[in-house]
């Protein structure tokens, strides 16, 4: 059965559960979560009650849909997203993507958590994505096109929209927050990067490290959608730092600054449903 019939099952089920029609989507990461908290006229729709959804496995991925109002702009924030560690399929990653489109968002706000590779940053920076490169050896995209869905060979020179990133520039100096810029640098996981892998990833031309994000959003070109993504520098990764590296200090991080991140995704949110 073509991808397209089962993005419109999961629709199907989605559109008799809510009454919200959301411009903007957020993908909300690791740790992330809590932004949903803030939707006013919240309506909640758990993953694994939708057709063709499993159910995530990562502890700080809630694993639903959360529709509601920020600011009062109508949005629908993913709270807990896929990962290709966990044995799915990027197909499977990115099918909410796929989901999201049908349900007519054309720009999406996609978080994370992730390691920071660039010395001169800081666990708990936050850093706007402005481009990033795919070392996960694999691409949503492989196997047989459907043109429904998007052109054989989409275009990712401007993965992440120029017009977004200036929005996102102008919210953070009007909200007194401090954001970085940088390149996202996907891998597989589940094991974080040896010391040595994350020289390379340096010399790459990384500067932030993480095992989601790029699959989604290459499904979200291919779509003609515009993605913004914004990274929480959540550790420093291997060998910058003399500690080791635990998921429990991602969610610590995530924790200290989340009345940032809020903060920000609000005043982002904000302008871009003025627009």
């Amino acid at each position: 059965m073509a991808i397209k019939t089962y993005v419109q099952e999961a629709l199907e089920v989605l559109q008799e559960k809510v009454t919200i029609t959301p411009d903007i989507g957020l993908i909300l990461g690791s740790g992330l979560g809590v932004m949903a908290e803030q939707l006013e006229d919240a309506e909640t729709i758990p993953y694994t009650e939708l057709s063709h959804f499993p159910e995530p496995t990562v502890a700080g991925h809630a694993g639903q849909f959360v529709f509601g109002h920020l600011n009062g702009v109508p949005v629908v924030a993913m709270q807990g997203r896929y990962h290709y560690y966990e044995g799915y399929t990027l197909t499977q990653v990115t099918f909410p993507i796929r989901v999201l489109h049908e349900l007519g968002i054309n720009q999406l706000v996609i978080t994370n958590a992730a390691g920071g590779v660039n010395t001169g940053f800081d666990p708990g920076d936050l850093m706007l994505m402005t481009d990033h490169i795919n070392w996960m050896n694999d691409n949503p995209l492989i196997g047989p096109n459907d043109e429904k869905l998007g052109v054989r060979f989409p275009e990712l020179a401007e993965a992440y929209d120029k017009d977004l990133q200036q929005l996102a520039k102008a919210a953070s100096a009007s909200a007194g927050i401090d954001l970085r810029e940088g390149v996202y640098i996907a891998v597989t996981g589940p094991s974080y990067e040896t010391p040595a892998e994350v020289k390379m990833i340096r010399k790459l031309g990384g500067d932030a490290v993480g095992m989601s994000t790029v699959p989604e959003v290459i499904v979200a070109k291919h779509a003609g959608m515009k993605v913004l993504g914004l990274s929480c520098i959540s550790n420093m990764a291997a060998g910058i730092l003399d500690q080791p590296l635990s998921h429990s200090e991602v969610i610590e991080t995530t924790e200290r600054v989340k009345t940032d991140f809020q903060a920000l995704i609000k005043a982002i949110v904000q302008r871009m449903g003025d627009k």
